[in-house]
């Protein structure tokens, strides 16, 4: 018993002196992405009405991470992604690693990487991996709720599709609640 009331004191002072020093803190994020491509109908004729880009998928992105020091963070994250143009989907789990550039009192601009796996609900394609690299911007909202918009390219590896990957580039917003 004594052992017990000793291991219980202990990690109370350990949480006490790492709540002091601030180390960091958790956060939750979510965001929703959107890529574009390039419409092969597209002619320089204005009058025709169709655009140069049209969408061709959709990500959506929630996960949970932890700050350090307003530098870097660590997140686990999961999501939903469609290639409406392909007919595929997928759902990604990675984890991310972002690190802070600049920060201009609660605003910061950032670069974040991820990997992780992907995994196919159809039996087109097999499960593959999951990587990502973006830039974006977390403007400072009240309180705890931040606005996140972010460009990020995402390599899907699916063997047996185009070169056995998927690439693209996605245009996001989002938030993190601190």
């Amino acid at each position: 018993m004594k052992k017990i009331l000793l291991l219980l004191l202990f990690f109370c002072t350990i949480q006490t002196l790492l709540s002091q020093e601030k180390l960091g803190k958790p956060f939750f994020t979510g965001s929703a992405n959107l890529t574009f491509a390039v419409n092969e109908n597209y002619t320089l004729d204005p009058d025709d009405g169709e655009t140069f880009f049209i969408p061709s998928a959709i990500f959506f992105r929630m996960g949970f991470g932890y700050e350090f020091k307003k530098r870097v963070a660590v997140s686990v994250n999961g999501g939903f992604d469609y290639h409406w143009s392909y007919a595929v989907s997928a759902f990604p789990t990675y984890v991310s690693l972002k690190y802070n550039i600049t920060e201009d009192e609660d605003d910061t601009f950032f670069t974040e990487v991820s990997y992780g796996k992907m995994w196919r609900p159809s039996t087109n394609y097999p499960d593959g991996n999951y990587y990502r690299i973006g830039l974006g911007t977390q403007i400072a909202g009240e309180e705890r709720w931040n606005t996140i918009i972010r460009l990020d390219f995402h390599r899907k590896g699916i063997i047996g599709f185009e070169n056995d990957r998927l690439d693209s580039v996605s245009l996001g917003i989002g938030f993190s609640f601190f």
